[in-house]
């Protein structure tokens, strides 16, 4: 089958739109912001690293609590979610008044950044803490965050061998309509102009 998106039957005549199911699976940004109303956490499917020299990421979303914070703030963290974070990561999606702190609704211990002045989650298997760098409005209703990360946190207890380990962290991915994924099982495989060298 094909459609366009903007002419014809909407989604194709699917009962679903498919697009998220197609871009699948994206890493979970849930991205922890300060503002003059208090901290955020909140996590983002749209959400990925776009650079690595200068380490750059990006989430974009509506105009909420994290893009209304940062944009005050200038600075954000992004935390992995590992696969025993879902429940609570789930629950600080919850659509509430500006204000709530999402970390204690969804029970989540907080801890300070170090580089920055923003909450991020204690137990994350890892936190990039973030200044922004650019800030667009895209068309429709969203706004997408470019940060420079400029801290790295990561627990000892995922490192092996001075790796993170993503067997151990297993962290969770957003698919399409209500479903998730989880990363069990990576594996390697070497570009042909790479062999013998070892990823930077």
């Amino acid at each position: 089958m094909f459609y366009e998106p903007k002419v014809g039957l909407r989604n194709g005549g699917l009962p679903h739109n498919p697009f998220k199911a197609i871009v699948a699976p994206r890493p979970i940004g849930w991205i922890s912001t300060r503002g003059p109303l208090g901290d955020n956490l909140a996590p983002y499917s749209f959400f990925n690293a776009v650079n690595d020299a200068p380490m750059q990421v990006m989430f974009a979303g509506g105009l909420k609590d994290s893009i209304s914070n940062l944009r005050d703030s200038g600075v954000f963290a992004v935390n992995v979610v590992a696969e025993s974070m879902m429940a609570q990561m789930n629950a600080s999606s919850e659509t509430v008044a500006r204000g709530v702190d999402e970390f204690a609704l969804a029970g989540v211990e907080k801890a300070e950044c170090v580089a920055i002045d923003c909450p991020r989650v204690a137990l994350a298997p890892a936190t990039l803490e973030c200044r922004l760098v650019h800030l667009l409005q895209l068309a429709g209703e969203n706004w997408m965050a470019v940060g420079e990360v400029v801290g790295v946190h990561i627990r000892e207890e995922y490192l092996r061998a001075g790796r993170f380990d993503l067997s151990l962290v297993r962290p969770a991915a957003r698919l399409g309509y209500m479903d998730y994924a989880v990363v069990t099982a990576p594996f390697e495989l070497v570009r042909p102009d790479e062999v013998g060298r070892t990823e930077a």
